[in-house]
């Protein structure tokens, strides 16, 4: 086996195809990947070890439908930030990921600062968290909401 010339983030052909093979499935046991990609498993449990750690794996996880845990109305919430409000978004970030009904915090470029991908029991919960967790802050000067009908993950 030739070696190939690592990219920026110093990620070899073998990490990436590791990567793309557990991001199809992320079950995949180490034996099976290290004969994928065709490595020795201590050497594959070693790459997927310092994969984890550099941040290339940011963890694994079981994709579960929100209406089977009782969360069956979904929404993306725009949030917008007051301007004055800029130095706090770090701290504001993490307390978006404590509310309960928050899935996903996307912090974005546009008219918005931060995408919420919200999972509620109905549309009470979901305007609970509108009206007292989001709008009842100081630092949003306004938010936008999105029912989220049906969800297909993307193959990339």
């Amino acid at each position: 086996m030739t070696d190939q010339p690592k990219d920026l983030r110093g990620l070899d052909h073998i990490d990436r195809e590791l990567l793309a093979l557990l991001e199809a499935d992320g079950r995949m046991p180490n034996n099976a990947l290290a004969e994928r990609v065709g490595i020795a498993p201590s050497t594959c449990l070693t790459r997927v070890r310092r994969l984890r750690e550099i941040g290339a794996i940011r963890g694994f996880h079981a994709d579960v439908d929100p209406a089977w845990i009782g969360r069956p109305i979904e929404a993306m919430i725009a949030v917008k930030i007051r301007s004055e409000s800029r130095d706090a978004i770090g701290k504001f970030a993490s307390s978006l990921a404590d509310i309960p009904a928050v899935r996903d915090v996307y912090f974005v470029s546009g008219s918005y600062d931060f995408l919420l991908h919200v999972a509620t029991a109905d549309v009470e919960d979901l305007r609970a968290v509108i009206t007292e967790r989001l709008s009842g802050t100081r630092l949003i000067a306004g938010t936008e909401t999105y029912l989220i009908f049906e969800h297909r993950r993307g193959q990339g």
